[in-house]
Parts: C-alpha cells; structure tokens; sequence
C-alpha cells in the first residue's frame, strides 16, 4: 500500500496522452509529475502552460529517470511501443506500465514484452478500455450466469467510416497498421474476453490500400470444442463517424447481441429483454471521452495500490498481438 501520492508521467502527449493524464488528475493521491513528447512545439507549449505547476516537460525518456515514477503512460504511436517500453524497463525508469493498444507492431515484440514484464515483476495495463463498458459488462455477466447454455457460435464486428472513399493511391491508413489493428484489436480483445481463446481458420474478405494496411477484412475462427466465430471488421462503412463493435453470440437456450450502446437478451421462447447503457449505471467521477476511459485508469491505479495484477494486461494483449498476426499472414497468403 502507498503512503503517498503516486507518481506518474505520460510519454506522448498527443489526443491520447492528453485524455490520460487529465483523467489521472482527477483521481485522488494520483499525481502527474511528468510529460515527455519528442515534439519541440508540444514541448514549448506545453512548458508555458505548466510553468507554475509541479510537472516536468521533456524531449526524452531519459530525462524521467530519477524522477522515483510509480508507473508511466505510452501513448505515442503503436511503432514505438516496443523501444519505449524496452527502454523504460532497461533505464529503470519504472516498473510499472500502462500502453495504448495495440501492446506493440506484432506478436514477437508482445511476446518479448511480457517475458521482460515477469522478470522484472511489473504491473501492466494495455488501454483496451471496451472491457470497462457497462453493456459488455452485462453481456459478460449473462453468460457467466450460465442459463444460456454453452455459447454455439457468434458473429462479431467493428466498423467506423474513417477511410470511406479512400483509393489505392492513398497511404493515410498506413500509420494506423490497418482495419485489423486500428479498430479490430477492440473486438478481438472483447470476444477473447467474453467467449475464451480462439484460433484463426480462414480469411474471406479483404480490401487492401496498400501493404500491411488494409482497410477491410473478414475471417473465421474456431476454438478448441468447435465454438465457431465470424469477423467483420471495416473502415470503409457508411454512418459510423465513431467506430462501433458488436457481437452476437448465440447459445442453446438464447441469443446475446450486444453493441456500445445496449444488450438485447432473446431467449428460445421468443421472450425479448433490453438493457441499455443509460440505464446500467453508466457513471463515473469524471467523463472524458468514453466513461470506460475513466474505469479504466482507475482500476490500473488501484492495482498498483493493492499491488495486484489487473485486466488487460501484457500478458492477456499478447493474444491479441497474435490473433492480428494470424490475420495479415491469412491476408498475405490470399493475396
């Protein structure tokens, strides 16, 4: 237990880091000390704007050793999950981590990452933060409840708009890592979470802009007692200004279908029963972006506090890693 407040900084200080550290600010005995971005117009407006205030701004990790950090916050680009996160471990910077999804650009650097997190005794976190959504949660609680029998199949998606109308010429999607990484990981993550391992079978729809950047792509999987799934997951879908995922999940006794926004219930005998996220008690001290944002920090900063492991963490973003790497050689070999 801490006697103190924690003490925490932020690397990246784009949309991300900026929604983190504000949300960090609001929780009590919690203290940003500490914003590192290598941008030198980040670094000098944002040395003006916490010039009276107690937090550090620099240009390179290497500045935040010393600092006595409780935990550190990656928000920077998912290229560089990887050498940051080495380099914080292997400086001493600190032991603690929380990343921005993805964990890192593949399976083998995730998988590094988690070894390197279990030497050195590391609590970790990795902003999937859908597992904090109140409808998911519900989702989760009506098959743990087990009156639906043993889940049979399900079709799960994630859509946004975001590169509608995008022609092969264009490399905007690039820097995102793809359909599959950028919104995708979201729903992999989810369905791991609600239904258990899986294992990718085939590849059935892809549309590519370029290499390693596809903007569509859909694929089946199957885990190890035969339940079957099916992904959607696109950019390039009319209406979705924000990205959304859905799951349908289908059981002996009833079907869930579940989105951001509300969890449909349809038992064997027709009877119907809606929840929806207004009414699950979608609440929280502070809303900044999605409440889930919130729940999220909150439960990394009190397993540090309880010195206890907390969910996602490396270790269960690592499956993630490999299910994407299982997608785009699935990709590749169609091509």
């Amino acid at each position: 237990m801490f006697e103190r407040k924690l003490k925490v900084a932020v690397v990246g200080i784009g949309k991300m880091g900026l929604l983190h550290a504000s949300l960090l600010n609001t929780l009590p005995d919690t203290q940003i000390v500490a914003l590192c971005d290598k941008s030198t117009l980040m670094n000098m407006v944002f040395k003006k704007v916490f010039s009276k205030k107690d937090i550090a701004v620099v240009n390179d990790i290497e500045k935040l050793a010393g600092m006595d950090l409780d935990a550190v916050y990656v928000t920077t680009p998912i290229s560089s999950h990887y050498p940051i996160i080495k380099d914080l471990y292997a400086k001493g910077i600190t032991k603690n981590i929380f990343v921005e999804k993805t964990l890192a650009s593949n399976y083998t650097q995730s998988k590094e990452l988690c070894e390197l997190a279990k030497t050195i005794g590391s609590l970790t976190m990795v902003g999937y933060m859908k597992r904090y959504s109140v409808v998911f949660g519900k989702a989760k609680q009506l098959l743990l409840e087990g009156n639906l029998g043993e889940p049979q199949s399900f079709k799960a998606n994630a859509f946004s708009s975001d590169f509608l109308g995008l022609t092969k010429e264009s490399k905007s999607s690039a820097p995102r890592g793809g359909a599959i990484r950028d919104i995708g990981c979201h729903i992999i993550d989810l369905t791991l979470w609600l239904l258990g391992d899986f294992a990718v079978r085939d590849i059935t729809a892809c549309t590519k802009t370029g290499t390693d950047t596809e903007t569509s792509v859909s694929f089946n999987v199957m885990n190890s007692v035969g339940l079957a799934g099916q992904f959607d997951v696109s950019q390039c879908v009319p209406n979705y200004r924000l990205p959304e995922f859905g799951c349908v999940i289908e059981c002996p006794k009833g079907k869930i279908d579940v989105n951001d926004d509300r969890v449909l219930l349809t038992l064997a005998n027709g009877t119907k029963e809606t929840w929806y996220r207004q009414n699950l008690k979608d609440n929280v001290y502070f809303a900044l972006g999605e409440t889930e944002y919130f729940r999220e920090n909150q439960e990394f900063v009190n397993s540090l506090r309880e010195n206890r492991k907390c969910e996602p963490n490396f270790d269960t973003a690592s499956k993630v890693d490999f299910i994407i790497d299982e997608v785009k050689k699935g990709v590749a070999k169609n091509e």
